[in-house]
């Protein structure tokens, strides 16, 4: 297992920091049970933000779907092309 960086280690020390102290502000609970079980629940939340953020060097591939256009069934029928009325010409490059 790779050791976490400094980012991880703040974001998760302030994680478990801003949780604990709302959670203990909100429930206002004033037994040492109920302020266990809200320093866990900040220790557990602490560590799942430090485990989720992102590593150095890890890459994220996105690949996008490119749409194309269907090529049809079959391909369209030839036609005979008419041939010029009058003299034929000639290039100047055929001489």
């Amino acid at each position: 297992m790779p050791r976490p960086t400094a980012a991880q280690l703040a974001y998760g020390s302030a994680t478990v920091f801003f949780s604990t102290l709302a959670m203990l502000l909100l429930s206002q609970t004033e037994t040492g049970i109920g302020v266990a079980v809200i320093a866990l629940a900040g220790l557990g939340l602490g560590l799942l933000v430090a485990m989720t953020v992102p590593m150095p060097g890890v890459t994220r591939v996105v690949r996008r779907h490119v749409v194309r256009p269907k090529s049809p069934a079959a391909p369209a029928p030839l036609r005979a092309v008419p041939a010029p009325s009058g003299e034929a010409r000639v290039g100047e490059h055929s001489r």
